[in-house]
């Protein structure tokens, strides 16, 4: 499978897995734990759903959905000639959580294939635990994996989804115009 190149915003890995990942807004897919998952988690057990929603030329908002759960949601940002990515929380009523807006920039371009992103300072502020996250994102032909390893710790959590077969799911995330 070949992938376009990115036009508007130079030709580096990050444009080149922007246009990757801009390609499957409109569709969601079904996804289960490969790594760290654990009874009591929101995680395990559940229905877990990601839904490219929203997509422009700066942003890419990606719903995740842990069953009946729908507080999540990844957003990827251009900033710098990077990627940035951040964890919105919403309670159902729509108002953001105490805990929203953290994640981090990638230090460098990434690949097409997979981005990279260590905790930044508002998340060091935010979550002082979390301040030695990593998350990546990997995006090849068949699947789209999210994870999170937790330096100085045991802690890994990875959900991968598989890309090649779209689910139907009509919801929205809590707060979602």
């Amino acid at each position: 499978m070949t992938f376009p190149v990115a036009h508007l915003w130079g030709q580096n890995a990050a444009d080149s897995f922007w246009v990757r990942l801009q390609q499957y807004c409109g569709k969601s897919f079904e996804g289960r734990i490969t790594a760290g998952g654990r009874e009591g988690d929101g995680f395990t057990g559940n229905r877990l759903l990601m839904q490219v929603k929203a997509c422009n030329n700066d942003t890419i908002r990606i719903p995740f959905y842990a069953g009946e759960n729908r507080s999540r949601v990844w957003v990827f940002a251009r900033q710098q000639m990077k990627l940035m990515l951040k964890h919105e929380h919403r309670h159902e009523d729509g108002t953001p959580d105490r805990i929203t807006g953290y994640g981090g920039l990638a230090t460098n371009s990434g690949s097409s294939r997979q981005q990279v992103f260590p905790a930044d300072d508002e998340t060091c502020n935010l979550l002082p635990a979390a301040c030695g996250n990593i998350w990546w994102i990997t995006l090849t032909e068949n699947e789209f994996t999210y994870n999170l390893r937790r330096i100085g710790t045991d802690r890994l959590f990875t959900v991968s989804f598989d890309i090649t077969k779209p689910v139907t799911v009509d919801w929205k995330p809590w707060g979602w115009e």
